[in-house]
């Protein structure tokens, strides 16, 4: 059973699981997550398009879920880096000290210390996910659009238009989950018409809009994603 609730980790949400036998269909989302696996920490990094990912019977998973481009700053790392990967987080920080303690809210605020995040990058994602134009974000960041393609990539873990992509993707995932008509959903979520929603849909998951429905062949994307 899946479950999320408040994080102490400003801007992050709580999850957790227990992990099943065969294969899940994980969604992109944009974000990463610290996951935590019967004891043992990961970094999930950002999927470009639906991972299939392998579930161990009965495995205890808890989870943390960052919006985009606050892990990456909280690592160190650059998030292409980390794209389409699920790694151990030893492996991340290798010379790093990290806490003792298996919790992922723990491990976060080890993690935190004296960060300073960049403003900038929370903007870019907010622009992004309302559709805003690359180019006029651009302007507004103060960065030439292949600035902000290589700012994007470290941040996110690909470029802003992919990002954009998927946040759009997500919106709809929504709408139709909360019951709405595929048109509906599609108009809300910015798409052209249905029929434009339904082959980006294929194209990131390799499925169709109604099978996102199916709590069978899909969880949720925050699970591991």
């Amino acid at each position: 059973m899946y479950r999320e609730r408040p994080s102490r980790i400003p801007g992050a949400v709580r999850w957790s699981s227990t992990g099943s036998a065969g294969t899940a269909l994980i969604l992109p989302d944009g974000c990463m997550d610290v996951i935590v696996i019967d004891g043992a920490p990961i970094v999930a990094g950002p999927d470009a398009v639906a991972a299939h990912v392998t579930g161990s019977d009965g495995a205890r998973i808890d989870g943390l879920r960052f919006p985009p481009g606050v892990l990456p700053q909280l690592l160190g790392v650059a998030a292409d880096e980390l794209t389409g990967v699920r790694v151990p987080l030893a492996e991340v920080l290798p010379c790093r000290r990290l806490t003792a303690s298996r919790d992922p809210e723990d491990i976060a605020a080890g993690l935190l210390g004296d960060v300073v995040l960049d403003r900038r990058i929370a903007g870019i994602a907010a622009r992004l996910g309302a559709g805003r134009p690359v180019a006029g974000i651009a302007a507004e960041s103060g960065l030439g659009e292949r600035a902000l393609h290589r700012l994007a990539r470290r941040s996110f873990g690909y470029g802003p238009k992919t990002l954009a992509r998927i946040l759009r993707f997500q919106r709809a995932v929504t709408l139709i989950r909360a019951g709405d008509a595929l048109g509906v959903a599609a108009a809300s979520s910015g798409y052209a018409d249905q029929a434009h929603l339904t082959r980006e849909v294929r194209a990131l998951t390799g499925v169709t809009p109604r099978a996102l429905l199916a709590p069978a062949q899909t969880m949720e994307s925050v699970a591991t994603s």
